[in-house]
């Protein structure tokens, strides 16, 4: 496949091009000749985005980079090190511009968003990309896959409100880590290209911390609170020009659309021509009803990956919520240690809002809202195109039937996303336990009872699809087999104090193990063991990016004054080997520590080095195992 240096990626500005600017800086020029101390916070009407260039950081460096996002953006390697792609990631440079020129109107110039967004249930008004500052798009010439590159913490913005426009050391390395973590599970998230510190800027948060700038990319940053905003304010021109361009540039086209579901199938079909219209009175549907479904659908498969993997997101304002489908701004996020369905990583969310078992039920709240934005459109029908429609809005006389198919179509889109979501929870789920098909009643049986006794017992969510990767139907084939090899779920240091009698703990995943031993060899009974473990390490991590190990990682980095490593690190580099294979030794399953570690040291790490950081890292193991998180209580939904 065709490779590029960072100046010779092919670049467009499809976003800039089909969107409404800033009026105040309706060219790049005209943002271009500003002092860049005056394109900070301001309210911005009847726009989708601002131009304003990056303000990067004086001296930084250049400590990670992701070889799985350089393939994916078609970037070749052997360029990284180049000033070119430095001073680009690092918000020094506008590649897209030759030193010392003035950008023509019609230029690839850098843009942030411009959006708003409820959060925590509340209306908060115009929020925007207060620290993302967008560069170009850039096309994958292999997979015709377009990204868009942005910075995060380049900078002031239109947007940034009270904030400063910098991210810290601390934020940055998390969103770099999960983002590639996240990718390399299969979940549907944005990604990361690149991670540069400036260890000599400090920026204030709780404490002074130092500044760092992650070069992160999406096929859409477009959100729910990208409607929001304009429906706040009654502007519905700017709200059809994002649907529209949604449709048409996000997702491919009109006729890429899933149609009408008919009662009898639970798989839309797609070609639907653009003003081709399905269904009759109150559930007549129009193109932009397609388009609502196709982002319900795919935010329902995003969460039914959360919750197969225990991912929490943490805060799920509806600015914080893709178009795409796809994790996005990763804030106070964690993988669950012991299962513990109520648990939030938000200190902030005393309501439990935002729990790992709230999630589905919150991503649907948000997806009403965006309902709500397209409602008129969605409830429009066959009159979505009529001139006095598009001009003036919705004629008195036929406001009534608008509001009416508006909420149906909205209510049985509802009712889908349920459906997608349990069907793509459930093939997870399914795949995670190693069998072939779910089967009536294994929901109940299997995966419920599951997460149960995972709950009622205070054990690891994923070590246990881990663990029960190695187990062979042999081994629980009698009660006493399954008794002794129930030990194997639990903590190294035993049961918690508040669980009760180990052998109750024994009896009880003992049980399990006899109705998912008859399972599996219902649908392995023709197959050998190590092809069933094969397809469970495949889809079971060994090792996810644990909040106490980003946290150690984090408080290395932060001690120390000069911040160094490899410009490409192989903890994020061999991410998927971290994650599923089976034959990683412990010293390269805790790589990522040590790559970390060699942040804080300006020459490779010596054997000395390392011997004491493997002795800090079993001091870690035992801190975490004592650790217990202030969990609550219930389920994946």
């Amino acid at each position: 496949m065709s490779t590029f240096s960072i100046r010779d990626l092919p670049k467009t500005n499809t976003f800039t091009q089909k969107l409404p600017p800033d009026p105040q800086y309706p060219t790049p020029s005209s943002s271009h000749k500003e002092e860049r101390s005056k394109l900070g916070p301001r309210l911005v009407r009847e726009a989708a985005y601002t131009y304003v260039r990056p303000d990067g950081f004086e001296k930084s460096e250049l400590v990670g980079v992701s070889q799985t996002a350089l393939k994916d953006l078609a970037i070749d390697p052997s360029t990284v090190e180049s000033e070119d792609f430095k001073d680009t990631v690092a918000g020094r440079k506008i590649i897209t511009l030759d030193n010392g020129t003035e950008p023509k109107d019609d230029a690839i110039y850098p843009w942030a968003q411009c959006y708003g967004g409820y959060q925590f249930g509340q209306w908060a008004g115009q929020l925007g990309d207060g620290r993302a500052i967008s560069l170009f798009e850039t096309t994958n010439p292999k997979t015709k896959a377009r990204y868009e590159l942005q910075l995060k913490g380049a900078g002031k913005t239109p947007y940034s409100r009270f904030a400063d426009g910098r991210a810290v050391v601390r934020s940055s390395i998390r969103e770099f880590v999960v983002s590639e973590a996240l990718n390399a599970l299969g979940i549907p998230t944005t990604r990361a290209l690149s991670l540069t510190l400036a260890p000599q800027a400090r920026v204030r948060r709780e404490t002074m911390e130092p500044g760092a700038i992650v070069a992160r990319f999406a096929q859409s940053w477009l959100r729910i609170g990208t409607f929001d905003l304009p429906r706040s304010r009654g502007d519905r021109d700017t709200i059809r020009k994002l649907a529209d361009y949604a449709a048409e540039e996000v997702f491919g086209g009109w006729d890429k659309l899933p149609g009408k579901i008919d009662s009898n199938d639970t798989t839309p079909s797609t070609g639907v021509p653009k003003d081709e219209l399905q269904g009759e009175t109150e559930h007549q549907q129009n193109r932009y009803t397609r388009l609502y479904r196709e982002i319900v659908r795919r935010n329902a498969k995003m969460v039914a990956y959360w919750q197969a993997y225990a991912f929490t997101n943490g805060v799920l304002n509806t600015d914080n919520t893709s178009i795409m489908g796809l994790s996005i701004d990763f804030g106070p996020f964690a993988f669950l240690d012991n299962f513990d369905p109520n648990y939030t990583p938000n200190h902030d969310d005393h309501m439990l809002r935002y729990a790992y078992k709230n999630q589905p039920s919150i991503i649907w709240w948000n997806l009403v809202r965006l309902g709500e934005s397209l409602g008129e459109l969605i409830g429009s029908g066959d009159r979505c195109d009529e001139e006095e429609f598009v001009k003036e809005g919705v004629r008195k006389d036929w406001a009534d039937e608008l509001v009416k198919r508006a909420e149906t179509l909205i209510e049985a889109t509802g009712e889908e996303y349920k459906a997608v979501f349990m069907a793509e929870y459930k093939r997870l789920m399914t795949a995670r336990l190693g069998l072939k098909q779910c089967k009536e009643g294994d929901f109940e049986t299997l995966y419920s009872e599951l997460l149960d006794t995972l709950e009622a017992l205070e054990l690891d969510f994923n070590h246990t699809f881990r663990k029960l990767s190695h187990i062979s139907t042999e081994q629980i084939d009698s009660e006493e087999k399954r008794k002794e090899v129930a030990g194997v779920f639990f903590h190294h240091d035993g049961l918690g104090s508040l669980v009760g009698e180990e052998k109750d703990a024994r009896q009880r995943i003992a049980k399990w193990l006899e109705t998912y031993r008859t399972r599996v060899l219902e649908d392995w009974s023709d197959s050998p063991e190590e092809e069933r473990f094969a397809a469970m390490r495949s889809v079971n991590p060994k090792f996810v990016p644990r909040s106490w190990i980003l946290d150690e990682i984090i408080e290395r980095v932060e001690k120390k004054d000069r911040i160094i490593m490899s410009s490409t690190q192989e903890g994020t580099n061999n991410m998927e080997k971290m994650i599923f294979e089976r034959s990683m030794t412990d010293k390269e399953l805790l790589s990522l520590k040590d790559v970390y570690e060699r942040i804080t040291n300006p020459t490779t790490i010596s054997q000395e080095a390392y011997r004491q950081l493997m002795q800090q890292i079993s001091a870690a193991d035992q801190r975490a195992k004592a650790y217990k998180p202030k969990y609550l209580k219930k389920k994946c939904w």
